[in-house]
């Protein structure tokens, strides 16, 4: 039968303990929390003329020098050396302004796609360079959050921290019940310099329009929105726990059986500590041992596109953040999941909204895609979507990015960046974290899949969420799922590929990006 909650969600069936939901003692007044932090955010970012206290000077130091160097040595050298000095430039002020800016850092580096690849590549060396907090300091947390000693709540616990990260650090540990655990540790500062920070930024985010080249659609002020919103609930512990709850609950619900959320602790649950069940498996980018277990790479791709796909649109919630070190793949071919601080919750009407752009992508409905587009906020309300299908050239013939020109490739791309700015498009932050996730996604192929034939997986996942959730889709968005086909043509031409082309494998399509990277930078 194994354990009784597996039946409320996706956990691993050696369990610690049983989650039993409403025996949960930090879940109270978890509704309210959320909502407060919620309601906080805008106070947070609301304009002012000068921030209150003196960060704001350390802060305007730092980038400024950065920004300043840069524009005095390379701003007009070529696009990708001036972008790629820009980027070095604020990855260096973030990791002098600490934890909150390299956190901000932590995200764009997860954002191939969104933001330059300079930006990205930079960002990326962010990841893994914060400096651990000493074992007093993380003694001190604990033991004010528990109400008890380190010793009087674990039998071990290591000193030494699994890993450190912007916001926190982890740990492994012992239940004097025999259990093995992780417990990850809020930095004891950490909250009271994200507010700050915080009101700096959106101090000086406006400032930065249109002056520096790495913004492109994410623009400053939408993006410290953006991180805002994710960045407030993350100082919460208990939300992250609730996440975890909710997810595996999700996954549950879709029979979705290729995840495992671990399970938090029902009682050493705090805001700045979380105890958590503690699993074990490969890192995501270990081929070897992955293949020597037998374990199917195909099956962990297609596993991960649909649960995280279905998690938005049929549930609308998902994991925010999905990167390498989030996740982890099991012996037996799962995919454990973890750090869920960032994760997406959608009221409906933004949950249907992506029903409608995977629907109206599927069956090569160009108005249909901006319609969805519209209703998750990337366009204003008032948008004339006939007048943008006609100004992007969505109504015609697309032409194939690799046949154009330097030249050519890079007018192209600056006139509909224009065009989007033009209209007011944004990156609204559920979409941010989608299309971050989609990134990641991109990538786990090209690690786990790269022969993958990706012409046919999309037309399979289309078609899994027709069958599957016909009936859903229907009644959400009048969608019938009996008639409903694949426009194979439409999907060759997002692709930019000749509609003559019947596969394209992962390996395919990064030869075509890099013709195009090399294009772009010459």
């Amino acid at each position: 039968m194994g354990p009784s909650d597996l039946a409320f969600g996706s956990f691993s069936e050696d369990p610690p303990w049983i989650v039993e939901p409403d025996n949960l003692r930090w879940t109270k007044g978890l509704d309210t929390v959320r909502s407060v932090v919620r309601r906080q955010v805008p106070e947070l970012i609301k304009p002012r003329r000068v921030p209150s206290g003196t960060r704001v000077f350390k802060v305007v130091k730092e980038l400024g020098t950065g920004i300043g160097i840069w524009a005095a040595t390379a701003r007009k050298k070529d696009q990708h050396t001036s972008r790629a000095d820009l980027s070095l430039r604020l990855r260096k002020a973030a990791e002098e302004l600490g934890p909150t800016y390299i956190k901000l850092g932590q995200i764009i580096s997860s954002g191939q796609g969104i933001f330059p690849d300079e930006l990205v590549a930079e960002f990326t060396k962010c990841r893994d360079q914060v400096p651990a907090e000493s074992f007093e300091t993380v003694r001190t947390v604990v033991e004010e959050e528990l109400g008890q000693t380190i010793e009087e709540a674990f039998a071990t616990f290591d000193r030494n921290p699994l890993a450190a990260a912007s916001i926190a650090q982890v740990h492994l540990a012992t239940l004097h019940s025999g259990e093995e655990v992780v417990v990850k540790v809020q930095r004891p500062t950490v909250a009271e310099f994200v507010h700050k920070d915080l009101s700096v930024m959106a101090w000086l985010a406006p400032f930065l329009i249109g002056r520096i080249p790495v913004a492109a659609l994410a623009n400053p002020p939408a993006l410290v929105e953006v991180f805002a919103h994710t960045i407030s609930e993350e100082l919460d512990f208990r939300l992250e726990a609730q996440n975890m709850i909710d997810v595996a609950h999700s996954f549950a619900q879709l029979e979705q059986k290729g995840f495992v959320v671990p399970r938090p602790h029902p009682t050493l649950v705090t805001r700045r500590v979380l105890v958590m069940e503690r699993l074990r498996g490969f890192q995501f980018d270990d081929i070897a041992s992955i293949a020597e277990a037998g374990i199917d790479t195909h099956e962990i791709i297609r596993t991960g596109m649909v649960g995280f796909m279905e998690g938005a649109m049929i549930n609308g919630i998902f994991h925010g953040d999905l990167h390498g070190g989030n996740l982890f793949v099991m012996e037996d071919g799962r995919t454990a999941l973890f750090d869920f601080g960032i994760t997406a919750r959608m009221q409906e009407f933004h949950r249907k909204a992506f029903l409608k752009l995977l629907m109206a992508a599927s069956t090569g409905n160009p108005i249909g895609q901006l319609v969805a587009l519209r209703d998750l906020g990337a366009l204003p309300p008032d948008t004339d979507l006939e007048a943008v299908v006609s100004d992007l050239g969505l109504d015609g013939v697309p032409v194939d990015p690799t046949t154009m020109s330097a030249e050519e490739l890079v007018t192209e791309l600056q006139r509909v960046v224009k065009l989007l700015l033009g209209y007011g498009a944004r990156m609204p932050k559920e979409l941010m974290l989608f299309v971050k996730n989609l990134v990641f996604l991109d990538g786990a192929i090209a690690t786990l899949a790269p022969d993958i034939d990706l012409f046919a997986e999309i037309a399979n996942i289309a078609m899994h969420f027709a069958k599957t959730h016909g009936n859903q889709i229907a009644d959400d968005i009048g969608f019938d799922g009996d008639s409903f086909e694949v426009d194979m043509d439409g999907i060759k031409d997002a692709f930019g590929v000749d509609r003559g082309i019947d596969t394209l494998t992962y390996n395919d399509l990064q030869d075509r990006r890099e013709l195009i990277k090399k294009r772009l930078r010459h």
